[in-house]
């Protein structure tokens, strides 16, 4: 048994009600992702400026990647990179 507190996650319907005044509000836009928001607490620090998602099933694994523009200091939207992008090639 776990003597530590579980901390409990907000569904999507709380999630922006649930946010404290300084933590980052951030929706996911396109891919597997799309419509999914996210709470990332300030404690975190800021936002990642790319997320990269990575699903693994019985065939190859699926890569997409999502960069951030920034609403405001505490919202942002990530949108779904293209796969023309020239940096979605692996750093050597």
């Amino acid at each position: 048994m776990r003597d530590q507190p579980i901390e409990e996650v907000p569904g999507p319907v709380d999630a922006v009600n649930t946010a404290d005044a300084t933590d980052a509000v951030l929706l996911f836009v396109g891919g597997p992702l799309d419509g999914r928001v996210e709470i990332r607490a300030a404690r975190h620090g800021d936002p990642l400026p790319t997320v990269t998602h990575v699903h693994l099933h019985d065939g190859p694994k699926v890569v997409h990647r999502y960069d951030l523009q920034p609403l405001t200091d505490t919202a942002g939207v990530y949108h779904l990179r293209s796969r023309g992008r020239r940096d979605d090639a692996p750093e050597a």
